[in-house]
């Protein structure tokens, strides 16, 4: 249970994957990034633009080839590497 009164199960990951992120965003890399979300695996090339920090949960901002933006908690994320 976070501090909110809310358990929302997520897991912080460790600040050498966040920087792998962060430097993504600076130098506008693309990721090909492979995610866990509602039991169903996803595999998808995203430009970060964003890191995003919400109720005790971090999210990676990514705008997809076809213009839509996805928002994704980082522990979800179960591989990224560069596009």
């Amino acid at each position: 249970m976070d501090s909110s009164g809310t358990d929302s199960g997520y897991r912080p990951i460790s600040c050498a994957n966040h920087d792998v992120f962060e430097i993504a965003i600076l130098h506008r890399t693309p990721l090909r990034l492979t995610w866990m979300e509602d039991d169903i695996l996803h595999e998808q090339t995203l430009m970060p633009v964003d890191l995003e920090t919400r109720d005790h949960q971090e999210f990676l901002i990514g705008r997809a080839s076809d213009g839509k933006t996805l928002r994704l908690r980082l522990d979800w994320i179960r591989e990224s590497r560069p596009a």
